[in-house]
């Protein structure tokens, strides 16, 4: 992530926090592991929007963030979403979340509750009333349905006569 620092200040805190920068001191980069979408969101869309540049890049699905209960829940309770005080997310496999027909965190925020869910409960869509009206859950279904035809497919190949790297056994 690149950082630039508009004014002294800023400046005087890439040094304090011993960031790397180019010789002006106002450039510093900086290795981050997460990404905090509440928090970078409006950056990544403007960056996007405005410069063409993406944030981020896919290859595969390879995890997903499953709204999970942060408490016990009710039939019929509207959950709040991300950063609210109904759910959480939790990183799963893409595959175990398709298994399980996980909710994305992303798209919990004001779906109804079909069924009680317990604490710690990772929900998934037969938990939720949800409909294929909505755009982003009509294309996050078709999503999910392309990558279970992709991850059967992987399964169904093996690569040997047992389908452990040739080794029989």
């Amino acid at each position: 992530m690149w950082d630039l620092a508009p004014g002294p200040y800023q400046k005087d805190c890439f040094a304090q926090y011993g960031l790397k920068t180019d010789k002006s001191g106002r450039f510093a980069a900086q290795y981050k592991p997460y990404h905090l979408i509440g928090l970078e969101l409006g950056i990544s869309v403007a960056s996007i929007m405005c410069r063409g540049e993406p944030t981020g890049q896919c290859q595969t699905f390879a995890a997903d963030t499953v709204a999970t209960a942060k408490k016990d829940l009710k039939a019929g309770e509207k959950l709040d979403g991300e950063g609210g005080f109904m759910v959480y997310g939790r990183l799963m496999p893409a595959e175990d979340s398709l298994a399980i027909e996980g909710l994305p965190i992303g798209l919990a925020h004001g779906l109804v509750l079909k069924k009680d869910a317990k604490k710690d409960q990772r929900l998934s869509w037969q938990n939720v009333e949800w409909s294929l009206e909505t755009q982003v859950v009509a294309v996050r279904r078709e999503m999910e349905d392309i990558y279970r035809q992709e991850f059967a497919s992987r399964k169904s190949k093996t690569n040997g006569t047992n389908g452990t790297n040739g080794v029989s056994g």
